[in-house]
């Protein structure tokens, strides 16, 4: 996400970020990166023309030449201007301050990911809201439409809408709404019919469902990747609808970011929520100043710690930390130390919240160091007997080839991994022999392998 635009703003940061001074001559060619920078990420040509211009007067300032630290002082102002192209601190959560059953009206293109969203949005609302929802297929456009979000609903574990055939959207709508005043629902979430392009004819059916069902919240589901279009088809359905939110779907795949740095502007509606893959709970609450903090190379150690706590099993990782800390650790334990890394997603998502960890996520592409190895790190391991997972001392080269074998993978991929093992464990033990003592003295460099220029004993 953004991968391209925060690659080309911090080789541009880089050049003067620990510079003394700084003079305008200085900021005049850091703003002409940045604006070639963010051109080339497909963001609106207006929004670029804004964004340079709230930079320009607040760099220009004695705030920066007088700076200790001018540098960072330009890169603090590109931040704060970055959080308000994309709509201002906090994220702005749904309005539910309605009478219930409260409708929330998606709308958008075909292809988009509204069905699915809706599917994510329920989960969400069912499990961290404690809501009782109900999902409602208005489209009756696209073939199998209403089947397809009745088998999200069951996996979601909420209800849908029993589906009648020969309704109008509208007349699915109204009972829809029916259905939870009389079931004591929270939430109706109405899916609407996708089109390939504005139409007047599906626009009109989802003014008409709108001004029937008076929704709480009319979100707009665009897909990020499509850049400008995004952009365009958004500034169209708020002209004809007027939007509440927008929903960013596909945003891992967005290397630009021109979409998201382009829509509060054109619109005037928050980024509520993206998402990303198709799991149903891959759906984000949208942090202005978290994302431009990711894409500044700044990190996100807040959002981080949320996702750790949402997807880590609290005992198991204690119950692992205290092995470790007494230098036990065998392969079975580090097999759950690699599932519960999977739960929070790819590695390069993780490390792309940490803070100056570009160069670090640069090599872990490179090396195609991500999630689909982790699998296969862990299918070596299950291939392993109980005795092997415990000594893997007694793994010889017969056994390594059973294993292989066994997991679909290679003997030089099982010879990886013990390496790995091995790097961990000697890690364990070199904290052991420290002691927490040692390890305020040397600090972290002592327990990095010789090679690395840490300790040896």
């Amino acid at each position: 996400m953004f991968d391209s635009l925060s690659d080309k703003l911090n080789s541009t940061f880089d050049r003067f970020r620990g510079r003394g001074t700084l003079d305008a001559e200085d900021v005049a060619e850091a703003l002409r990166e940045i604006r070639l920078a963010l051109l080339d990420a497909d963001v609106a040509l207006p929004v670029v023309k804004d964004f340079i211009a709230r930079v320009r007067e607040r760099a220009s300032g004695a705030e920066v030449m007088d700076s200790v630290t001018p540098g960072q002082q330009v890169i603090k102002i590109v931040n704060d201007s970055m959080v308000e192209a994309l709509g201002g601190a906090g994220a702005v959560p749904l309005n539910l301050n309605a009478v219930a059953p409260v409708p929330i009206l998606l709308v958008g293109l075909q292809g988009s990911g509204k069905t699915t969203t809706a599917g994510k949005l329920a989960l969400r609302l069912a499990q961290k809201a404690r809501k009782k929802v109900l999902l409602a297929s208005l489209d009756t456009q696209r073939p199998a439409a209403q089947d397809q979000l009745a088998q999200l609903a069951t996996r979601a574990g909420v209800p849908s809408l029993p589906i009648v055939a020969g309704q109008t959207p509208l007349e699915i709508a109204r009972r829809a709404l029916d259905v939870g005043r009389r079931e004591v629902y929270d939430i109706v979430i109405l899916d609407t019919a996708g089109r390939l392009s504005i139409d007047q004819a599906l626009m009109d059916e989802v003014k008409s469902v709108r001004d029937a069902t008076s929704p709480a919240e009319t979100l707009l589901v665009v897909d990020a990747m499509t850049g400008q279009d995004a952009v365009n088809t958004a500034r169209a359905f708020n002209e004809a609808l007027g939007v509440s939110g927008i929903v960013l779907t596909r945003m891992d795949g967005d290397a630009r970011g021109g979409a998201a740095l382009s829509m509060r502007a054109i619109t005037g509606a928050p980024i509520k929520f993206t998402g990303s893959g198709e799991k149903l709970d891959a759906l984000e609450e949208f942090h202005p100043e978290r994302v431009a903090s990711r894409i500044l190379g700044l990190g996100d150690v807040v959002g981080l710690v949320e996702k750790a706590a949402e997807t880590l099993d609290q005992e198991e990782a204690e119950a692992l930390a205290a092995k470790m800390a007494r230098g036990k650790f065998d392969l079975e334990d580090y097999r759950k130390q690699l599932n519960q890394i999977s739960k929070m997603g790819s590695l390069s998502s993780i490390v792309g919240m940490l803070p100056g960890m570009g160069q670090l996520k640069d090599q872990l592409g490179k090396a195609n160091l991500d999630s689909s190895v982790l699998k296969r790190q862990v299918a070596i391991i299950s291939s392993m007997t109980k005795t092997e997972r415990a000594k893997p001392d007694i793994l010889k080269a017969s056994r390594k080839k059973r294993i292989a074998a066994g997991s679909g993978t290679s003997v030089q991929e099982v010879n990886k991994l013990l390496k790995n093992f091995d790097d961990i464990s000697d890690m364990m033990k070199r904290m052991q022999k420290l002691g927490q003592k040692g390890l305020m003295r040397h600090g972290m460099s002592a327990l990095m392998p010789g090679r690395f220029g840490g300790a040896k004993h």
